[in-house]
């Protein structure tokens, strides 16, 4: 199980990476030794599949992480597809993708100035009009995220094969 220290040395940015880093790697571990077939299975109530999951993760940093670099185009994205592998996505592509994403979320934070910069949240029914939001909250933000579906992920892989996260 992905666990970080009690008291970790260095900087507010670096503690915030570090809890983001501790959620991706619980989802990823979650995934962990499945087959592609297996890691797409619903075996409970839910719609959700780890390969869903984890491709949905990947998307979200990315989404956060364009939102925060300034970008102010933003694809259509197909939402039902967004939580499971089409044609042509594999488990590893999916991780290989999240990778370059972790990758560049790590080096753009390093780079930004204060966590306390900001950015304008996109027109969208789900967020408040004309919102902005601080590095520190998107950091914030990602744990939540992660963590809530590490949460569904340790219900998913438990339902697969009994592998339970915390042993």
């Amino acid at each position: 199980m992905a666990q970080i220290s009690m008291e970790i040395p260095g900087d507010e940015r670096g503690t915030l990476l570090a809890f983001v880093e501790a959620q991706r790697t619980a989802l990823r571990e979650a995934a962990q030794g499945l087959t592609e077939e297996q890691a797409a299975s619903k075996p409970s109530a839910s719609e959700l599949s780890l390969s869903g999951l984890l491709k949905h993760a990947a998307n979200c940093e990315e989404g956060w992480l364009r939102m925060a670099q300034g970008a102010t185009e933003y694809p259509e994205g197909d939402w039902a597809n967004g939580f499971r592998l089409v044609e042509g996505e594999s488990m590893p592509s999916v991780l290989a993708h999240w990778d370059g994403i972790r990758q560049e979320t790590e080096a753009f934070i390093a780079a930004v100035p204060s966590l306390d910069d900001s950015f304008p949240l996109p027109a969208a029914p789900w967020f408040p009009a004309d919102a902005k939001v601080s590095m520190r909250w998107m950091l914030l933000h990602l744990v939540e995220e992660f963590a809530r579906h590490a949460g569904h992920a340790d219900i998913i892989r438990e339902s697969i094969d009994g592998t339970r996260a915390m042993g």
